[in-house]
């Protein structure tokens, strides 16, 4: 049965992946983009037959209610919110002004746009919150990473929140480490390729139901510490 996907971030990497992993399985597929989606050396979003919509800044209210607005009464079945950035604040060059970004884009543009697509969804919903370990207080064993650390356990925890008030309601939220992932943030280090990524993260929302909803998991399906 075709769902109707929007997903955040999907102009590249495992966000680009995702959207075609998903449009391949014959979902509606709304591609949400900040950037322009076309980029060279890969097939076009727009000719694998993905609305894409671009233009949209999840950390801008504005954009989201616009986004909205463009979406009107869309039934939505899958929400993914995998736009996200990270930079590298240390101790010794804490740039407040970059993590006050990183907030606003890893911790309360998900959070945004959940809230504002709500009306969109009903009882089967789903919704995929990006995270990542660095977001892991228990795990956090090196250090650094100001801003990407302290936004991501401030999703981990706006999504341990949203689970919990959306389960009468019928809808379950994920909260997903893709992996070490070779992609752009990575400066294309690490142990999977960002198309694997998608297919591990795929599989945890189909996965997802409401005697799970709000477990941290690793895109592998273990479960990760707080």
């Amino acid at each position: 049965m075709s769902q109707t996907i929007v997903i955040t971030g999907a102009n590249r990497g495992i966000g680009y992946h995702m959207a075609r992993l998903w449009k391949e399985r014959g979902n509606q597929v709304i591609a949400v983009c900040r950037s322009p989606a076309t980029q060279e050396g890969r097939e076009d979003l727009h000719d694998l037959g993905i609305r894409v919509l671009e233009g949209y800044d999840v950390s801008k209210d504005q954009d989201v209610a616009a986004l909205k607005k463009e979406l009107g009464d869309t039934p939505v079945d899958v929400l993914y919110n995998n736009a996200g950035m990270m930079e590298n604040e240390t101790l010794d060059d804490l740039n407040l002004d970059t993590m006050r970004q990183q907030f606003e884009v890893n911790t309360l543009g998900p959070l945004r746009v959940t809230h504002a697509l709500l009306d969109n969804m009903r009882e089967g919903s789903r919704v995929g919150l990006m995270t990542s370990r660095m977001g892991s207080i228990e795990d956090n064993d090196s250090g650094g990473r100001y801003g990407y650390r302290v936004s991501k356990a401030g999703l981990n925890a706006a999504g341990k929140s949203l689970a919990v008030d959306l389960k009468d309601r019928g809808i379950p939220v994920a909260i997903l480490h893709p992996g070490f992932v070779k992609t752009d943030m990575t400066g294309n280090n690490g142990d999977i390729t960002a198309e694997q990524a998608a297919h591990r993260l795929v599989q945890r929302m189909d996965e997802l139901n409401l005697d799970n909803t709000g477990t941290f998991w690793h895109s592998d399906g273990s479960v990760l510490p707080w």
